[in-house]
């Protein structure tokens, strides 16, 4: 009979497991390689290329699916930040994660990163589109719900036009809300967020990102940011007071299950810049799942070349739902993860 060691197999890693509305965290908790770089996009350079043997392996199955997400944190290089982190998912490495972050605030406080301070303790995650800082809720020794501030959003292209196969004549937006993402009414493609079914929606909002990431060039200051992380499907309700709800597809038709917190962040500055939002007018975003984030803008900020963009505060609620030990043994196919559905 073989030891328990030799059972278990080999490069343990461990995680911490959370989800805000649905949509996992993988946190590594240890067992990562060195990650070498200067600075966090090197960071997710190098891991994209040299690591990404580690992200399939923890993102696809048999230890997760099409949709897990997962953070790996590294040592910031900004001086007031707290702590810093690369997201990962089922196509690749992002550059902003709103729900992650909610549930990152929670773990710095709780893991000691930073000294918990009631009523609200502030954390700064160092994100590879920028410092994003977190408010905690902190009361009787325990953490709860959250808030973050992200970097400025705005529109790239607004009421463009494009010829979906299948669909025909697709109105969108394209918004940076710490990623970049089309968005477009549902109804144009002949479905509905509440009665259509899971996977023809997935289906549209894919092919809708698949055209455009073919066919329009993004521009961003950073290089590694300027590309079409995924498509938001809405409702009509961007001028009413109305809850709005979000279908958000990103990476390789990979589902967020909840109202997506860089998407969130990427709609308000839709609203804000089309006058269907003033400052400080909250408004509530469902998903999927039927989690709820609340979100506003909070001011205006010039982002260069004599442009504004809009500070956007989201808040969620993450939770825990467990701890894991990952392996793998050397002789097993399919130890570095695949992708069946």
């Amino acid at each position: 009979m073989a030891s328990g060691a030799q059972l278990i197999g080999q490069d343990i890693l461990e995680t911490l497991e959370m989800h805000t509305c649905l949509e996992p965290v993988r946190i590594i908790q240890s067992g990562y390689p060195n990650i070498e770089g200067t600075t966090i996009l090197e960071k997710r350079q190098f891991v994209t290329k040299h690591l990404d043997h580690l992200r399939t392996r923890l993102i696809c199955e048999p230890r997760g699916s099409r949709a897990m997400y997962g953070v790996i944190p590294v040592k910031p290089d900004l001086p007031n930040a707290d702590m810093a982190v690369l997201f990962m998912h089922n196509e690749g490495y992002s550059t902003m994660c709103g729900h992650a972050v909610i549930a990152l605030g929670r773990y710095a406080i709780d893991y000691g990163i930073v000294p918990a301070v009631a009523p609200e303790t502030k954390v700064n995650i160092q994100c590879p589109c920028g410092l994003v800082t977190v408010f905690v809720e902190y009361s009787e020794g325990k953490s709860g719900r959250a808030r973050f501030i992200s970097v400025p959003s705005y529109i790239f292209s607004q009421d463009s036009q494009i010829e979906l196969p299948g669909y025909g004549v697709i109105h969108y937006d394209i918004a940076y809300g710490g990623a970049f993402y089309a968005v477009a009414l549902v109804t144009q493609f002949g479905l509905d967020l509440k009665t259509s079914g899971y996977e023809a929606l997935r289906s549209a909002a894919a092919s809708l990102t698949e055209l455009l990431r073919k066919t329009i060039k993004l521009q961003h200051t950073d290089s590694d940011l300027a590309f079409l992380y995924g498509t938001i499907l809405i409702d009509e309700n961007d001028n009413t007071e109305e809850i709005c709800n979000n279908f958000v597809v990103f990476g390789d038709a990979q589902v967020d299950r909840s109202p997506c917190g860089s998407g969130t962040t990427a709609r308000i500055a839709i609203q804000f810049y089309k006058h269907n939002l003033k400052l400080g007018q909250q408004r509530m975003f469902t998903g999927p799942s039927g989690g709820k984030f609340i979100a506003q803008a909070v001011k205006e900020e010039s982002i260069g070349a004599g442009k504004n963009g809009i500070i956007v505060e989201v808040s969620g609620h993450g939770y825990y739902s467990g701890m894991c030990r990952f392996s793998h043994e050397s002789d097993d196919p399919f130890c570095d993860g695949k992708l069946m559905d």
